[in-house]
């Protein structure tokens, strides 16, 4: 992608711009051509620089611009002292007596327009300054705008949907008899999942499944019977850690079988590879990615957004804005779940990752993918309302990262150094996995129960 496409592409820019450079804030000798890649310019500054033909065409734009914007509110003003043409002329009058004439690129200062028309208009500029108090209406503005120095990488792009199809064949059904839900390899024949999903199958005191409990793992369930591969638990133990982190680590047997319908042939298959080595950290922003099995049916993926911090509560309450009855209702709903714990200054704010998605029941431990096809986070949980039919504002997901290095301080605590020794040799080449490993590192047990009651998928 060209810097004039990603011009094009942020919607903050005129298409006709010409044969523009960017100079570099930091370094102005820097300069950057509009035909240039954009892929070494992420996080950097610039200044757009445009040809002196192309400045007088865009003041012409700029003042045929105010103008159909004073149009627009010109009904507004029926009553009022000046018309929309004494504003132009006043603006343009004191801007030659201040000899601002040519000092910017437009002869019409907009600001000053803006100020005249709000003393023209009392009673909108105070409604506007009680919907808005302070900078918020430029916040409001600046959620609907995509910022140029972080255009966001799109799971449209074919070479991440091949991996990603690739990624999928890791991603299992769970089935037990209380619940379904999904799962994942984490490396050789173990997988990870939520903890909550077996909250009724383990014996009370104990990380051991009930005798009477039988699981089910089914890989490859992409079609209703069609084609799936099952595997079973290698023993009854399971790493179960339910609490804030809810995760659960289970080993299958090393070979499963697969069914076809068709022939009815049984065959042996092996566990799909792991996805530890893909581990990376939770992005705050951006576009995301789940691959799951929503209500226990066939795997389906949904590429989602990233709900930054400040932006929650704003995305929780905007859809029910024009409701009030209602809004006020669904929060006290979801204020009893604890959705206070995710919003700025929350406890768990800054613990775990927010989004919206259509995949919430039976979806908990669905792994989540950022834009790089990085697995950063284990669908856990949302918030929701309604009745009978539950229906989600806001879902999460617990960072990997954090659930690997409480994995890791539990084997180093039970001893468990052959497996220990394994994980490690798995982490290879995985930066983030190894400064886990660093002794400096240790104290990652972030997992502390906050006692919130968010409802579980």
């Amino acid at each position: 992608m060209t810097v004039e496409d990603a011009l094009k592409r942020d919607g903050r820019f005129r298409d006709d711009l010409g044969n523009f450079t960017l100079s570099d804030n930091k370094d102005p000798k820097i300069i950057t051509g509009c035909k240039q890649p954009v892929d070494k310019l992420h996080g950097k500054e610039f200044k757009l620089c445009l040809e002196k033909a192309q400045l007088k065409r865009n003041k012409k734009m700029v003042r045929e611009e105010v103008k159909q914007r004073i149009k627009v509110i010109q009904k507004t003003m029926e009553s009022n002292q000046f018309s929309a043409k004494d504003l132009v002329d006043r603006v343009r009058a004191e801007n030659r007596s201040k000899g601002k004439s040519g000092q910017s690129g437009s002869s019409v200062d907009v600001e000053e327009i803006y100020e005249l028309l709000q003393k023209q208009c009392p009673d909108l500029k105070e409604l506007m300054m009680r919907r808005f108090p302070g900078d918020s209406y430029q916040k409001a503005l600046d959620l609907r705008e995509e910022d140029f120095g972080k255009i966001q990488q799109s799971f449209s792009d074919f070479h991440r949907v091949r991996e990603l199809i690739t990624l999928r064949e890791s991603v299992c059904l769970i089935v037990n008899p209380f619940m379904t839900g999904t799962g994942f390899v984490l490396f050789d024949n173990f997988i990870l999942t939520n903890a909550h999903l077996f909250k009724d199958c383990v014996e009370e005191g104990n990380k051991k499944l009930k005798d009477d409990i039988e699981v089910e793992v089914l890989f490859n369930f992409e079609e209703q019977h069609k084609h799936f591969h099952h595997f079973q638990l290698a023993h009854r133990n399971i790493l179960y850690c339910h609490d804030e982190l809810d995760y659960a680590i289970l080993e299958l047997e090393p070979v499963g079988h697969k069914y076809s319908p068709e022939t009815t042939q049984v065959t042996e298959e092996k566990v799909p590879p792991g996805l530890l080595r893909r581990f990376g950290p939770k992005p705050e922003s951006g576009e995301a990615c789940l691959i799951g099995h929503p209500e226990g049916g066939v795997k389906k993926l949904d590429p989602i957004s990233i709900i930054e911090i400040e932006n929650r509560e704003k995305a929780v309450e905007e859809p029910f804005k024009d409701t009030l009855f209602t809004l006020y209702s669904i929060r006290n709903v979801i204020k009893k779940q604890g959705i206070e714990s995710i919003y700025v200054g929350g406890n768990r704010a800054e613990k775990v990752t927010t989004y919206n998605t259509f995949m919430y029941h039976g979806s908990s431990g669905s792994p989540v993918f950022d834009a790089e096809c990085k697995v950063f986070g284990l669908h856990t949980s949302g918030y929701v309302h309604g009745f009978p039919e539950p229906k989600s504002v806001i879902e999460c997901a617990q960072p990997l990262l954090t659930i690997f290095a409480h994995f890791v301080s539990k084997l180093r605590e039970d001893g468990e150094e052959e497996l220990l020794k394994r994980v490690q040799e798995v982490a290879k080449g995985n930066s983030d996995l190894q400064n886990i490993f660093n002794p400096d590192s240790d104290d990652s047990d972030d997992s502390g129960d906050s006692g919130d009651s968010m409802v579980i998928d």
